[in-house]
């Protein structure tokens, strides 16, 4: 238990043992009243003989009716005070933990844009390669056959890209890594692809696309992120495009690995998500493998940066992709949604 939901459990503690010492006090009260009225009665059957104790049995009560309203005056100050040291209490916990949710949601997306840079930096470096300039310049089927092997050699090392593709300036791919497990894609017409016309548009060398997470059909409907670049005449960063190169990025295991991976208690972790989140506020990757591409997060505008509690009591922590290095991002989130613990915080 953290040290804020510490003070909450002991000002609930304080309040119990007042409350029921409270009302055990009322409880004296009442038989003491009781026992007052008993006396006067009594006194009263005496006459003469009973007229001291009747003083003494109506002071008794006095001082019995006098607890009772010192009592109930305690009573309501009391739990009005406690009440306000809870709200101000939870108010702390909620900051304190939706502070630490939206650091561990920065480290989510820093940790996947730190992945991505090295993406962006694959799919320029392998677009130079003689290999693969050849394989578009030439197009031999020699060419071609030694472009699928250089490529199939990179997928050796690089275990997590499903395919490398080489598509030619009209958008037809001739030359993939794995031809054995992915051979309907040789001849696919990529050119309405929006990573493809962006790749060709590319000004220089230097500059490179992507896409938002989808299913790729030709790559078995795996979920990919597809970054690409322009091949250029003889690998020059100011060469003339003559097809694009496109990667394909394993996303799902990967990204699982990221949300699956954050540090929560484990008393959090059967009621926490921890969420990955495009721009559109579409899930893209989420701890407990739900509504992957088919959820959106009704997550509030704000800052960069922050947290707040929606209308079920969840606390929500998020955090904007702040890019790395030269990669921008693509404007994802990360976002971790925490339900309440039962019997409250």
């Amino acid at each position: 238990m953290s040290e804020p939901e510490r003070i909450i459990a002991l000002t609930r503690a304080v309040y119990d043992v007042a409350n029921d010492k409270i009302q055990a006090i009322k409880k004296v009260t009442g038989t003491t009243r009781i026992l007052s009225l008993n006396a006067l009665i009594e006194a009263t059957r005496a006459g003469d003989a009973g007229k001291g104790f009747a003083v003494v049995a109506n002071e008794v009560k006095n001082v019995s009716h006098n607890i009772d309203s010192i009592t109930q005056s305690l009573e309501g100050e009391l739990s009005a005070t406690i009440q306000d040291l809870m709200v101000l209490g939870e108010t702390l916990v909620q900051q304190v933990r939706g502070s630490r949710l939206a650091d561990l949601a920065l480290n989510m997306i820093e940790i996947i844009d730190r992945n991505l840079f090295e993406r962006s930096c694959d799919v320029r470096w392998w677009a130079t390669d003689s290999a693969v300039v050849d394989c578009l310049v030439h197009a031999s089927p020699e060419a071609v056959a030694y472009a699928t092997k250089r490529l199939g050699v990179i997928l050796d090392s690089y275990t997590v890209y499903l395919d490398l593709w080489i598509a030619d300036a009209s958008g037809r791919v001739v030359a993939i890594g794995r031809p054995d497990r992915y051979a309907r894609a040789i001849g696919t017409d990529v050119s309405q692809e929006g990573w493809f016309k962006d790749a060709m548009a590319t000004r220089d060398g230097s500059e490179f696309a992507m896409a938002d997470i989808a299913v790729n059909p030709g790559l078995g409907n795996s979920l990919v992120a597809t970054y690409a670049t322009a091949i250029r005449e003889g690998g020059e960063v100011q060469g003339k495009p003559v097809g694009v190169l496109g990667i394909f990025f394993d996303w799902q295991p990967q990204a699982e690995t990221v949300v699956k991976g954050v540090r929560l208690r484990d008393e959090e972790k059967a009621r926490t998500r921890c969420l990955l989140i495009d721009r559109q506020h579409r899930v893209i990757a989420a701890s407990d493998g739900v509504g992957v591409l088919t959820e959106t997060l009704d997550l509030r505008d704000g800052p960069a940066m922050g947290s707040y509690v929606d209308v079920a009591g969840n606390v929500v922590g998020y955090a904007l992709t702040p890019g790395y290095e030269t990669y921008r991002g693509m404007g994802w989130k990360g976002a971790i949604v925490q339900a309440p613990r039962e019997g409250g915080h």
